[in-house]
């Protein structure tokens, strides 16, 4: 077919005999996700070995058939490259995890047309993208708010992109994060568990909402250091709502501190974030832990407090 990246023979094992095409495809072909090849089924791209198109996945083949897997190449992405400079803190054919800054967006939206993560890792990583979903495309499986510094993690493989969508969707990722949260929290670690939405008066904003309504949200999180009406503290997410731990903290009193839109600083706390030009939430995504999607190895990436929120711990150091 015309404009095709490739062409690919599968032939079905034998412990695929009776299973559905687009399943034993997916076994054969380990480097596509299960939807991909149905679309690709669908389209007419799947071609048994008489020539003919097997268009249905759910028939079932047997084992010994062979098959032709036309791929056509990736349709370029909607947005578009850029060369922006990216803390590489691990890098295979499968998937990227970059230590990002704050102030860069993750995701090409209303008023960030450009100049944002995606864009960056389209320039990176151009001609190295095997599609997702049939777009040469990073798949970002989740994001961190723009002014949170900090690990993530981005798909350049379809199998790779539904592999880690499904760790997130199971909430199997290990994501810790580090902030500064205002007044001293006093117990050494506890739970918070809401519901969270969008807030009825302010559609920017998420509110904790009683239930059925809402996603339901757990936030763990543990007393690092008492500050000057401050705290150093650590948070794990065993969910990964929008603004969840700037949602939580402020939930319980102890907002973060910088966060323009959930909480106040005290007149104490202004001069020192006016002397430090502080000017965004203090949190940083420090860890991220998941099973490679492809290769099944275990990984785990640690981060450091970004200079900005290191000199703010220091300045309300008791």
């Amino acid at each position: 077919m015309a404009g095709d990246l490739s062409t690919l023979e599968a032939c079905i094992a034998a412990e695929a005999d009776g299973w559905r095409l687009d399943r034993a495809l997916a076994a054969a072909l380990p480097q596509f996700s299960r939807e991909r090849l149905k679309k690709l089924i669908a389209s007419g791209h799947v071609r048994k070995a008489d020539g003919s198109e097997a268009r249905d996945p759910k028939s079932a083949v047997e084992k010994g058939q062979n098959f032709t897997v036309s791929v056509p190449a990736p349709e370029p992405a909607e947005a578009a490259p850029q060369d922006i400079p990216l803390d590489i803190v691990f890098e295979d054919e499968h998937l990227i995890v970059i230590d990002k800054p704050a102030g860069l967006v993750v995701h090409p939206a209303a008023g960030n047309a450009d100049g944002t993560l995606v864009n960056a890792l389209l320039h990176h990583c151009a001609g190295r993208l095997s599609g997702i979903g049939g777009v040469a495309r990073p798949g970002i499986v989740h994001r961190i708010d723009k002014d949170t510094s900090g690990l993530i993690v981005a798909a350049k493989t379809d199998k790779a992109h539904e592999g880690l969508a499904k760790q997130f969707a199971a909430h199997s990722i290990d994501r810790v994060y580090k902030a500064i949260v205002h007044n001293l929290v006093n117990k050494s670690e506890d739970k918070i568990e809401t519901n969270l939405a969008r807030s009825p008066r302010n559609r920017k904003k998420i509110a904790v909402v009683e239930p059925p309504h809402g996603k339901h949200a757990i936030t763990r999180y543990k007393r690092i250091e008492a500050l000057n009406n401050a705290t150093l503290i650590e948070c794990r997410l065993e969910t990964g709502r929008t603004h969840q731990i700037r949602v939580h903290m402020a939930h319980i009193g102890h907002s973060l501190i910088g966060d323009p839109v959930y909480g106040r600083p005290k007149p104490a706390l202004k001069d020192v974030l006016k002397r430090l030009d502080f000017k965004r939430q203090a949190l940083h995504a420090m860890r991220i832990g998941f099973i490679h999607p492809v290769t099944s190895n275990a990984l785990a990436f640690d981060s450091e407090l970004p200079v900005d929120i290191q000199e703010l711990f220091r300045a309300l150091h008791v």
